[in-house]
């Protein structure tokens, strides 16, 4: 029978949960943030609870008791003195838990556990559900519009500054002396066809030079030949 058993197993043993909280709590007071199953974080908010409830006795007793659940000194100092002065006014209830919705993959129901903040909610419980998410994105809204109205400011301030810079280039364009740059005619490149035509007429014109030589040349042979025989 299950008389006087608060939290569930969660498929693991005695000494496997017992390590899982401590590792969760320790996250969470280093973090004041951890994104878990709904199972798990209504199983961390009353051990971190306590130790909140030790941190604000504050003596060695209490210290020592909460170092065998908080695994690491610097931790535990932050809780003994950070969250023992923040929550030293409020009575209890120093968790919240929000509802994230299911898991892709095995449909878990998803939680984020967080610290209350200082100053905030004091003497009240703390509430959960739609009206911490609707907080949440408000805050989360918030940042982004400030983000983007720090982008839009950047980017109206960049465009000033092309502007500015173009028309001083212009103004001192205006005022230099115009060099008038004396634009020297390239000679016209002789295209591969002309220069074959060009070799060609002047061979020809070698040959027929080739040849009258050759026929006056006959043609005084012919000439002395008949003097001779005369």
């Amino acid at each position: 029978m299950r008389h006087r058993v608060k939290a569930g197993v969660l498929g693991r043993s005695a000494s496997h949960r017992a390590a899982m909280y401590r590792n969760l709590v320790t996250s969470l007071f280093e973090h004041e943030r951890v994104r878990t199953t709904d199972a798990k974080a209504k199983g961390v908010r009353s051990l971190a609870e306590k130790m909140i409830t030790l941190g604000k006795r504050g003596d060695l007793h209490a210290r020592r008791r909460a170092l065998r659940v908080i695994r690491r000194r610097e931790v535990a100092a932050k809780v003994f003195d950070d969250l023992a002065e923040r929550y030293r006014d409020r009575p209890g209830g120093y968790t919240r838990i929000v509802k994230l919705g299911m898991r892709s993959g095995d449909a878990a129901s998803m939680s984020i556990i967080e610290l209350v903040e200082a100053g905030t909610l004091t003497g009240h419980a703390p509430t959960a559900g739609k009206k911490v998410g609707a907080k949440v994105a408000a805050k989360t809204g918030a940042k982004a519009a400030k983000q983007a109205g720090a982008k839009a400011t950047e980017k109206t301030a960049g465009k000033a500054a092309a502007k500015a810079e173009a028309e001083t280039k212009k103004a001192a364009a205006k005022k230099a002396p115009k060099k008038k740059a004396a634009a020297k005619k390239a000679p016209k490149k002789k295209t591969a066809a002309k220069k074959d035509s060009e070799t060609a007429s002047k061979k020809k014109a070698s040959a027929k030079k080739k040849a009258s030589a050759k026929t006056k040349a006959t043609a005084k042979k012919k000439a002395v030949r008949k003097k001779k025989t005369d």
